[in-house]
């Protein structure tokens, strides 16, 4: 009851802090996650939280959008206030932009979701500094659509090894070890330190997050994909 965004939702919504910690609560108890952490919330909760919970399962592209045009509403903000999104680039409003900030949105949620799952560090080097975080998928966002927004395909890394995970020059072994690609000592004298500290870390234990960790199988099938470049 006293985290001040369970605070802000109840004041939002009109509702006692003590009746929006509850709500939350309950939706806990359909968390596998949570239920790992014996929270459960009331014992038997409503069909109401079920139909959401499930509905967010089933389409979390449609239902994250939808949730952040309904925050808009309710603060009195356009969407790509509420999902923090730079407009400079978007073009005139009409399909083409209503299309680009679903995609915008749905890659925020995305990023909210894996890099609190982390606790904003990098799960490679430990660092914490947000500007340089990037939530990376594991398995492209292009080739799984069932999976775009699931916070088990993606990592919290930091902007170099990021590229270096998109690239295939870094993967994880099937013991959570980080690996990095011989391929990288391939530059010359005047990145050598650079390339060295990115090399540091491999055979390094994976910094794991303590709910949503990474998909065991998407890391096998991205690692398998990295060591035929190799």
């Amino acid at each position: 009851m006293g985290n001040p965004q369970v605070i802000e939702l109840s004041a939002l919504l009109g509702r006692k802090v003590g009746s929006a910690s509850r709500k939350l609560a309950n939706f806990s108890r359909l968390d596998p996650v949570h239920q790992a952490r014996n929270v459960r919330g009331l014992e038997h909760g409503s069909k109401g939280e079920e139909d959401v919970w499930r509905e967010f399962d089933e389409r979390p592209e449609a239902l994250a959008f939808e949730s952040a045009r309904l925050l808009a509403e309710r603060l009195g903000y356009n969407v790509e206030q509420v999902a923090e999104i730079d407009e400079w680039d978007l073009p005139p409003p009409g399909k083409e932009r209503e299309s680009l900030v679903k995609l915008r949105v749905n890659q925020s949620f995305f990023r909210q979701r894996v890099l609190s799952a982390y606790e904003f560090r990098c799960c490679v080097t430990g660092l914490t500094s947000l500007p340089l975080l990037v939530a990376s998928h594991i398995v492209p966002w292009a080739e799984d659509a069932a999976h775009r927004l699931n916070p088990r395909n993606g990592l919290c890394l930091n902007a170099l090894h990021d590229r270096a995970f998109d690239r295939g020059l870094m993967w994880v072994e099937s013991n959570l070890v980080i690996r990095l690609s011989s391929k990288l000592r391939e530059v010359t004298d005047d990145s050598k330190q650079t390339v060295d500290w990115l090399l540091s870390f491999d055979r390094k234990p994976l910094l794991l997050p303590k709910g949503f960790q990474p998909d065991r199988d998407f890391l096998a099938k991205h690692a398998s994909r990295s060591l035929k470049g190799c």
